[in-house]
């Protein structure tokens, strides 16, 4: 299967992506990865975009497309692949239409996860990371510490990322709704929507996407 998993910040795409990727035998292939294997690799594509990062500007839409070009045409994403975090935008949608018109495939479909709107601020505003080992993570409502403040692991100091405050997270969640958000309505259009309500447990959530999929094959 081809799937574009969409859905606000905080709606678990990562989580969700993984178990999917793994459940379905495709790869799964993020933007964050598509950045960090081409700047590492040094690849033409990996060095334009890192110029642009180190300047502080948004890497132009042309470039992400041709890194998620590459990936796609890799051997083991043969019979199929899982995109999150791209397309991001309507003119990224476009152009992956067309990426993919080329080699004679097409998505099966957009998976929506949908989450309100003050749950997605809960969610992330209220976690805390450690500062010894930022891979410690808690939240004042659905993971506590034993001790507030301290890490259960090492004992380290749990602070609230700059990220993480409240005004941010509702300053990413319009950016989202302004140019993220569109996609969904590109892709109904095509048929290809499939929306699932991302609450509850992550076991939940992924046996929710995995029979919503079933039922759109």
């Amino acid at each position: 299967m081809r799937i574009v998993l969409v859905g606000p910040p905080g709606a678990g795409k990562g989580t969700q992506a993984a178990f999917l990727a793994k459940n379905l035998s495709i790869p799964h292939i993020s933007t964050g990865d598509l950045f960090r294997a081409n700047i590492s690799q040094g690849t033409e594509l990996g060095k334009q975009a890192k110029a642009y990062m180190d300047a502080g500007n948004l890497v132009p839409d042309e470039v992400t497309i041709g890194m998620a070009k590459d990936r796609m045409a890799q051997p083991d994403a043969e019979n199929g692949f899982l995109l999150d975090g791209f397309p991001r935008n309507v003119s990224q949608a476009e152009a992956l239409d067309v990426a993919l018109k080329a080699d004679d495939v097409k998505l099966d479909a957009v998976l929506d996860l949908e989450v309100p709107e003050d749950e997605v601020v809960k969610r992330i505003a209220g976690r805390r990371i450690c500062r010894k080992d930022s891979s410690h993570v808690f939240h004042v409502t659905y993971s506590k510490p034993k001790a507030e403040g301290v890490c259960d692991v090492c004992g380290g100091e749990l602070y609230q990322r700059e990220d993480d405050s409240e005004d941010t997270v509702r300053k990413r969640l319009e950016v989202y709704h302004t140019q993220t958000e569109p996609i969904i309505d590109y892709y109904r259009t095509q048929g290809l929507v499939v929306t699932i309500s991302a609450l509850g447990k992550v076991e939940e959530v992924t046996a929710r996407a995995m029979e919503a999929l079933k039922g759109d094959k």
